[in-house]
């Protein structure tokens, strides 16, 4: 445990220490986001705030590389290698579109291309629950790996659209992985150096070194350059932990630890995949291209109702944290007792999304 720690909080100083020298790249570079009717800030930002995140990455990597526990997850292995080659091409890409402005299908290409790379390097999920144990096919394992980061990529992009709201979520997302990742190895002896909960680990701390910059008021935004950079690494740990692990060597006849794998991505992407579920549909009965932007978004939503940028960002983070600690706690904790904390949750933050409304009607 303290040696994740040390990757999580190396990847939070770097990222914390580097972003003021990415926002002054990005003003020299001429890397701004300009306000539009559907942006909620009210003047020119920086982008590229991804690049403090990646030299973060970079950072506590090199690091972990190097720590004795750690050092296991690098030796004999390509995954590690191609999870900086796939951050890297992502990164880049980021970088052009931040700076230009790249088209929908030219960044989707990118996205599959990065995919694909880690893919047939390692990072790839080689079996589904379905009969069993139904292992892939190596094309087949390709294409779903690829599915799964361009969409996790580009649900991490819709979200993105409140000052820390996209860090913020990721950085729940990321924690509820390691929580259960690493608890899952302690709880069944299993390693407990493995890929999923490193990533996991470093991008908890490259979410929160990032976020002092990022919340409201912000002075810097991601940009591509972060979203899909922290899309791909979010992607990363669920196919390291849910594609690679096979529940048959979970012992015991609780079937909750093997099948939660495949619930907790779920939850803890629901809030970014309902956000991007809606809008294709919206977008699409309008007759109009998925990727077409408006102000239709759930965060949207939330300023219409009468809440402020900060609290529909803490609102959306509390929905996503519920989520995921509670699909988490279903493997460690009796089934009854998560219930309640979920049902308990749940009634909460309905009476909070409801409150100005509630409060108008009063009046």
């Amino acid at each position: 445990m303290r040696e994740y720690l040390l990757c999580l909080v190396i990847a939070a100083a770097v990222t914390y220490l580097t972003t003021p020298v990415a926002r002054a790249l990005a003003m020299r570079w001429g890397a701004m986001a300009e306000v539009r009717d559907r942006d909620v800030h009210d003047e020119p930002t920086p982008r590229m705030g991804g690049l403090a995140m990646a030299a973060g990455l970079i950072a506590a990597m090199a690091v972990a590389r190097e720590l004795p526990l750690m050092s296991t997850v690098f030796h004999g292995s390509s995954e590690p290698k191609a999870l900086l080659m796939g951050a890297g091409i992502l990164v880049a890409l980021g970088m052009i579109d931040d700076k230009w402005g790249l088209d929908a299908p030219t960044k989707f290409v990118g996205q599959a291309f990065a995919a694909a790379v880690m893919a047939m390097q390692g990072i790839a999920i080689v079996w589904l629950p379905i009969g069993g144990t139904f292992v892939l096919d190596p094309v087949t394992s390709v294409l779903l790996t690829v599915l799964v980061v361009v969409v996790a990529v580009n649900a991490i992009n819709f979200i993105d659209g409140l000052d820390g709201l996209a860090a913020g979520i990721v950085g729940i997302g990321s924690l509820a992985f390691f929580t259960y990742s690493y608890l899952l190895s302690y709880e069944y002896g299993f390693t407990r150096a493995t890929l999923a909960a490193l990533t996991s680990a470093i991008l908890a701390g490259m979410c929160a070194g990032f976020l002092p910059h990022n919340l409201n008021p912000a002075r810097i935004f991601m940009g591509d350059t972060g979203s899909m950079l922290i899309g791909l690494l979010l992607a990363t740990s669920v196919i390291t932990l849910v594609g690679q692990l096979d529940p048959n060597v979970i012992p015991g006849p609780s079937f909750v630890p093997a099948l939660l794998p495949i619930l907790l991505p779920a939850a803890v992407l629901a809030v970014p995949m309902a956000d991007l579920l809606l809008a294709i549909i919206r977008r699409t009965r309008a007759g109009r291209s998925p990727f077409t932007p408006d102000k239709q978004h759930l965060h949207h939503r939330l300023l219409e109702l009468g809440h402020s940028q900060r609290r529909a960002v803490w609102l959306m983070y509390a929905w996503t944290g519920l989520l995921a600690f509670s699909a988490v706690s279903l493997a460690f904790v009796p089934p009854g007792v998560a219930a309640l904390w979920f049902a308990c949750g749940f009634l909460a933050l309905v009476l909070a999304v409801r409150w100005p409304k509630l409060q108008a009607a009063r009046q």
